[in-house]
């Protein structure tokens, strides 16, 4: 019988066999290319989904992020706040948005499926049910929580996807 956990990871599962296509092969420079000044880099994509995976799943689990815990805040070296996420950021912040070294994307990501697949793992029935958000109506369980970062986090690499292909047409 399939359990909604099995079912989670494997979603989770997807995103991240998904997450390295998206990035392979392409250097800095194409990596942080914007179609057009308010448009996302593939880079700050990836960065964004892993950021709000990182830090979605370790408020499921009431766990420190692996962005500060693990150190990759500072291998980034990126001139936002810690707790920066990519949501809401203007065009501006995207656009100062630095990868001195490309495979610090796959890693970091590497690091919060990881944490994801533990989370997703030591969830029981009634962690599953657990309110994790009461600023919503309905107040948001854990089980809505990690549904919303897989659509998220799909959505987000399927548009990286797309920015490295028209990347790709610019050889």
């Amino acid at each position: 019988m399939t359990t909604p956990k099995d079912l989670l990871r494997d979603a989770f599962e997807r995103v991240h066999e998904t997450l390295p296509e998206a990035v392979a092969d392409l250097s800095v420079e194409e990596l942080l290319w914007r179609p057009d000044p308010d448009a996302n880099s593939v880079a700050w994509l990836v960065w964004h989904l892993t950021r709000v995976q990182d830090d979605h799943l370790a408020g499921v689990g009431e766990v420190e992020q692996v962005w500060t815990t693990a150190g990759w805040a500072d291998r980034f070296g990126l001139p936002y706040p810690d707790e920066a996420l990519g949501y809401g950021q203007s065009s501006e912040d995207v656009g100062a948005f630095v990868l001195p070294d490309a495979r610090l994307l796959t890693g970091y990501h590497e690091a919060v499926h990881a944490l994801t697949l533990r989370v997703v793992d030591e969830l029981d029935e009634a962690g599953l049910e657990r309110v994790v958000d009461r600023r919503w109506d309905p107040p948001v369980t854990a089980a809505v929580r990690l549904v919303s970062v897989v659509n998220d986090t799909m959505q987000h690499v399927g548009q990286a996807a797309y920015v490295r292909g028209m990347a790709l047409r610019r050889r």
